[in-house]
């Protein structure tokens, strides 16, 4: 049990981890406490900052948890929030050696006490509501660890980032109430395929992994809110984030409801939200902030990216590409080449005061977490966020 013990400050997001099968029923509240007080400190300061912070929720399927480190490494800064999440076709196994992984490569992280992983999985059904309702649960765990935090980005194992954690400092131009969502009311096709069929997903109450089914009956298109479509992956704010959760209004949970019988919601869901809400309808710049490469018509999803389309990657300013498999020569060539990303290391910033020598990690130190040094790819990042506010300032509102 000293062994698990030990990995409990990684394996720290409080009342989830009580399902573990039981693993760590004997480590006591108070080290609960303090890794969070932990945390809670480090979100503060972060949060006293004109320097963003931002809440990850990376996710993944049995397997994929050497891919999640690698992403966690990419992406890692201590004065973010992260929580890791192997959907429940994983094994419990997996995520014991996902935090032991976590644990060993991101030293910073037992410093700091910003990483999780989710002991209790959810499932993750293809198309379903499960997914959305995954994500649901890892932001009320992001509430609930830390408030300091001001976007959520979901990530999955299929991305990465194409900036440092220095370089996202360039969101320090942008309002903290914006929510960067790819969405449009212009659904076509969507109406017959999608809004009026009725699912049901089975990762909602069975134990073993099925595919969704679908209803005989059609439902008719909305009528009580507009329906709005999109990009399954976005960057909520906080605010939005809390509305959503915390509901002051019955939007949120009317449009849940809606949804949990809706072919993959996840691409409409807070996309229809925050264009119904009379609050947040203004707060949306219409991008999901990926470089990712379509068929024409789409298809399910992206291509799988490679070294040839570095050049169109770098070029874009987005902060994150997707879709690649895993170990795929392309991601060598990011690290290389943008993150100067060592192996097995997380990506050097400004809080790493390691004294650079060769093969030396220089974040295996570290000084004050809100020193941040950008690096050219921000001035390309700032360029696109302020090309999208300009772009929003020029319409009388993004949700049409």
């Amino acid at each position: 049990m000293a062994a698990l013990r030990c990995l409990f400050p990684v394996l720290s997001a409080l009342f989830v981890l009580s399902a573990l099968s039981g693993f760590f029923a004997s480590t006591s509240s108070s080290s609960v406490a303090s890794s969070s007080s932990k945390s809670l400190i480090v979100s503060s300061s972060a949060a006293a900052s004109p320097s963003p912070s931002f809440a990850y929720y990376i996710s993944g399927l049995r397997g994929d948890g050497p891919r999640l480190v690698r992403l966690l490494l990419a992406v890692y800064h201590p004065r973010n929030r992260y929580l890791l999440h192997l959907a429940s076709d994983a094994s419990d196994r997996e995520r014991m050696d996902l935090a032991r992984a976590v644990r060993s490569r991101v030293p910073a992280s037992r410093a700091f006490g910003n990483v999780d992983v989710l002991g209790k999985p959810n499932a993750a059904t293809n198309m379903g509501s499960s997914v959305l309702a995954s994500v649901h649960h890892a932001t009320a765990v992001m509430l609930r660890l830390d408030g300091g935090w001001d976007w959520l980005v979901t990530l999955s194992a299929a991305d990465y980032p194409m900036v440092s954690q220095d370089d996202i400092h360039a969101f320090s131009s942008a309002p903290r109430e914006i929510n960067f969502i790819d969405h449009t009311s212009n659904i076509g096709w969507k109406d017959y395929h999608r809004v009026q069929l009725i699912v049901v997903d089975p990762g909602i109450y069975l134990a073993r992994r099925a595919q969704i089914f679908h209803a005989t009956e059609r439902r008719p298109t909305t009528e009580s809110f507009k329906f709005f479509s999109g990009s399954p992956w976005v960057i909520l704010s906080r605010p939005f984030i809390e509305f959503c959760i915390l509901g002051w209004d019955n939007l949120p949970r009317t449009l849940l409801l809606y949804f949990a019988n809706a072919l993959i919601p996840e691409e409409s869901y807070f996309h229809s939200v925050a264009c119904n809400s009379h609050d947040f309808q203004n707060t949306t710049l219409n991008s999901d902030l990926r470089y990712m490469v379509w068929d024409n018509p789409p298809q399910m999803e992206p291509h799988f990216l490679n070294v040839s389309d570095h050049d169109n990657m770098v070029h874009t300013g987005a902060p994150f590409a997707r879709q690649f498999h895993m170990d795929d020569p392309v991601l060598e060539k990011i690290d290389r080449e943008i993150l100067r990303r060592g192996y097995n290391q997380v990506v050097p910033g400004g809080w790493c005061t390691g004294d650079g020598r060769p093969w030396f990690d220089p974040c295996s130190k570290w000084g004050d977490p809100n020193l941040v040094k950008p690096g050219p790819r921000a001035e390309k990042l700032k360029e696109l966020v302020k090309k999208l506010l300009e772009e929003r300032d020029s319409q009388s509102g993004w949700c049409k």
